[in-house]
């Protein structure tokens, strides 16, 4: 790392008390682990600065090699290196994280978990040969993982209907009175059904003809997640490009303004609606198809790409 890098670095970590080195940015999260560091700083309510090294080859270099961590995202609270997903992900969950940034603890106590016979079944059948119990993860952005696994340090065990369910101590208030259940398909497939009243509202899904309805009677605010150089080709006059300054101006709407989210195909701009939901907001659209179902639906002048 040359110095300039390693100068560019230390001022940024002088200059923020809580400063996140991650991929992509807090409204579109470039991987998992990032999209999860920022959800539990967002649980904290504390304002925090992040970097996205994707967009920075040098400082993606050299953050590795001046906090002598391999990986990211990595997170620096008052100019110390916390450390990265994991560890923060531990720290959130016994409070050392809320001591840090000076946020309230609240001690997590074991949650209710409801199970349907089918998902009993479930459960018992997928689970006989794994040597372990079924795990359930909720992440902040109410994303579930089920699995099998070995009880950890600081885990509840949650019987159930003869079944040891583990949740972790992150998990436990958002997985409180959740219900699984289990669902068959005509081919002899299946999938677990979740009903979760933890669950803030879900992202809408609107097509562009909806969508052009709503711009005409102006119930909604568009917002345009894709790169500075995407819009360049293709753009709507009415959508506003989601970048840093319109992020601010966005927090400070009231909670239920209609917000759409709109991208080339629909995949960040749902990561984008999302992190907004999570932020409180109640309606919260993103247009399926992106603006290439607007290219081939409503105006077919505008450029495809």
């Amino acid at each position: 790392m040359n110095e300039d890098t390693r100068a560019r670095i230390q001022k940024l970590v002088d200059d923020n008390k809580v400063l996140l080195f991650m991929k992509g940015t807090p409204q579109q999260p470039r991987c998992g682990f990032s999209a999860r560091a920022v959800g539990l700083l967002d649980e904290l309510d504390v304002e925090y600065k992040t970097v996205d090294v994707l967009s920075d080859p040098e400082i993606r270099s050299g953050i590795k090699v001046f906090s002598e961590w391999p990986t990211i995202p990595q997170l620096y609270i008052s100019k110390e290196f916390v450390g990265g997903s994991d560890i923060v992900g531990q720290m959130f969950a016994n409070g050392e994280l809320h001591e840090m940034v000076g946020a309230e603890y609240v001690e997590p106590t074991a949650p209710a978990i409801h199970l349907s016979d089918s998902m009993v079944a479930a459960l018992k059948k997928f689970g006989a040969s794994s040597g372990g119990h079924p795990r359930l993860e909720v992440s902040p952005r109410f994303q579930y993982n089920i699995g099998f696994d070995q009880k950890r340090d600081g885990d509840f065990a949650v019987e159930v209907s003869g079944i040891t369910v583990l949740v972790d101590r992150s998990s436990a208030k958002r997985a409180d009175g959740i219900r699984l259940d289990y669902e068959t398909n005509a081919s002899g497939g299946g999938g677990v059904v979740i009903d979760n009243p933890n669950e803030p509202p879900g992202v809408q899904q609107i097509d562009v003809f909806k969508l052009k309805g709503m711009l005409a009677r102006d119930e909604v605010r568009l917002y345009d997640v894709r790169t500075a150089q995407e819009r360049q080709v293709a753009s709507l006059d009415a959508a506003t490009h989601l970048d840093e300054a319109a992020a601010r101006a966005l927090v400070a709407l009231p909670k239920d303004t209609p917000l759409a989210f709109m991208c080339h195909h629909g995949g960040r701009s749902q990561r984008a609606a999302e992190h907004y939901l999570s932020e409180g907001f109640t309606n919260v659209f993103n247009v399926a198809g992106g603006i290439d179902a607007w290219s081939l639906n409503i105006d077919k002048s505008l450029p495809r790409y």
